[in-house]
């Protein structure tokens, strides 16, 4: 059985089902091949109008989904709403893909047509984190669709709840057994891989380099995101204050459980001053249970979550670090850990090196930018990073050499555009982006066309 629970309330389930086994995964994809030639074969303005009515039910209950993230993964009311409302958005925006030109003209060498076109995969085997339960599904399954395929989705086990009623609302509109949810653990998702035509996958680091070994395996192009250890680089002439705010909220924001999240703060000269503003702001985030108006951080997902941030915490000062605020739990009930802060930390430890995902970051001093990029650089993830400057010049210095994805000046890690390619460099990513127009490449493959005069 998969049992979702609560993050604020642990006794509070949320949703149990039977786990899909992998002979009900076949049937499903068996189902799903069979529906997908008929939805192909109905043509763009179907397809299109067949999302334009999905965004338009998922708007009508746009309330209860924000509440259902708040109650199952523990997302703050604000950011469940703001993540409701993009998901609308996500699924207008595919809608209109199905009437973009889907290959090229070439002039021939001899006499008759030269020109590519594209074709779905078939199957999308998609698997997804559970800290966008409905953002990360539809901004995988709304493309896949879009471009003609049939999509089976396995959830992340605490976010089994939101993609069920995700489903629910989609079902309507498409042919029966199109888009289907297989919840289950990684045996139901080791399923999914084995049946897919293309895997879409966004997750840990070492579940990821599993899947792309697996699809490589079955010769089936995959494209993995991977999390993130990201590095925010505050240079001397910034606005020092709104930036410790800006990254309070990267760190913070929803208990720091986003793959975008700041994790490594680094100053170039004296650290004093900024450090004393991203403390203070850090310690302004509002701590409590997700469904208030005014929370910021809710709870960490689970117990395992709360005690690796906990455990980090717990080692700054044996490392000759300080804690400057936060390392304990902030509540008796619900899975709660109060936002952190450490410096002094050196380079070889586990906050400067690895994913924590959870409201803590490092704070360090570095000399020059050069050698705050070079630090930057150090980690083996390349997902985001931040940059806070009022001079373009070194902006524009450190935009060329970040090995990042994704670079924001003078914004936050965190928040990305839907409508622009999404993912990572390095350990980050695999294979292409997400997002955009780029999501044509994951989810159809192009041929090349000679059509010679008889």
């Amino acid at each position: 059985m998969i049992t979702s629970t609560s993050p604020h309330r642990p006794d509070d389930i949320v949703v149990s089902v039977a786990a899909a086994e992998p002979a009900a995964v076949r049937a499903a994809a068996e189902a799903a091949r069979k529906a997908q030639a008929d939805w192909l074969d109905a043509g763009a303005a179907e397809r299109a109008q067949a999302l334009g009515q999905a965004a338009d039910a998922v708007q009508a209950v746009a309330q209860e989904l924000a509440g259902l993230a708040v109650r199952e993964v523990g997302k703050p009311l604000a950011e469940a709403r703001a993540e409701v409302a993009r998901s609308v958005a996500i699924l207008r925006y595919y809608a209109q893909q199905p009437f973009d030109p889907v290959g090229a003209l070439h002039n021939p060498s001899g006499r008759g047509l030269l020109y590519t076109t594209r074709r779905p995969r078939g199957l999308a085997g998609l698997i997804t984190p559970w800290n966008f339960p409905f953002a990360i599904p539809l901004w995988k399954a709304a493309p896949a669709l879009a471009y003609g395929n049939a999509v089976l989705l396995k959830p992340a086990e605490p976010a089994t709840g939101c993609a069920l009623r995700l489903h629910e609302l989609l079902a309507p509109f498409l042919p029966a057994g199109l888009f289907t949810v297989v919840a289950g653990g990684a045996e139901t998702g080791q399923a999914v891989v084995d049946v897919a035509d293309v895997v879409s996958f966004t997750g840990s680091t070492a579940v990821g380099r599993a899947i792309v070994v697996a699809a490589a395996r079955r010769g089936i192009p995959v494209q993995a995101e991977l999390g993130g250890q990201n590095p925010a680089i505050v240079l001397p002439d910034a606005d020092l204050d709104a930036a410790a705010r800006s990254i309070a909220a990267a760190v913070a924001g929803y208990a720091g459980q986003k793959c975008t999240a700041t994790k490594r703060v680094l100053v170039v000269g004296d650290p004093a001053e900024f450090t004393e503003s991203l403390v203070a702001a850090v310690r302004g985030q509002v701590v409590g249970d997700p469904a208030r108006e005014d929370v910021t951080v809710g709870p960490v997902i689970d117990a395992a979550a709360r005690d690796r941030v906990l455990a980090a915490a717990a080692s700054v000062t044996d490392a000759g670090g300080r804690l400057l605020t936060g390392g304990a739990k902030a509540a008796d009930v619900g899975w709660y850990v109060a936002p952190t802060v450490a410096d002094g930390l050196p380079e070889d430890h586990l906050l400067e090196r690895e994913e924590v995902f959870g409201p803590i970051c490092s704070v360090s001093s570095v000399a020059t930018l050069d050698q705050a990029i070079s630090r930057a650089n150090s980690v083996e993830h390349g997902l985001v990073a931040g940059l806070y400057t009022r001079d373009l010049a070194g902006a524009l210095h450190a935009v060329n050499r970040l090995s990042a994805g994704m670079i924001k000046v003078n914004a936050p890690t965190t928040g990305v555009d839907f409508y622009l390619p999404f993912g990572g460099v390095k350990a980050s990513g695999y294979g292409g982006k997400e997002q955009g127009k780029a999501a044509v490449d994951t989810f159809t493959s192009t041929h090349t066309v000679t059509l010679e005069a008889g």
